[in-house]
């Protein structure tokens, strides 16, 4: 068991590895470490929110709107 789950933390961690390296090869040449951190950062929030979506871990639109009401008042 031990050796499966190791495979598919592999697999992962190389698809993460391919997007992190794709993503970079599309910046400018001149991208900054900060350009690249940024990148990074909001790939991975973006992915964790499409991830949220898909497990139904949301707020629906209509109720966000209503809190956003509350906070700009």
């Amino acid at each position: 068991m031990k050796f499966i789950k190791l495979d598919f933390f592999n697999i992962i961690m190389q698809s993460i590895k391919n997007n992190i390296i794709k993503l970079i090869q599309k910046l400018p040449q001149n991208a900054t470490y900060e350009d690249i951190q940024y990148e990074i950062y909001v790939h991975s929030h973006i992915e964790k929110g499409l991830e949220d979506i898909n497990k139904g871990e949301y707020i629906p639109h209509k109720e966000a709107m209503e809190r956003l009401k509350k906070w700009l008042k």
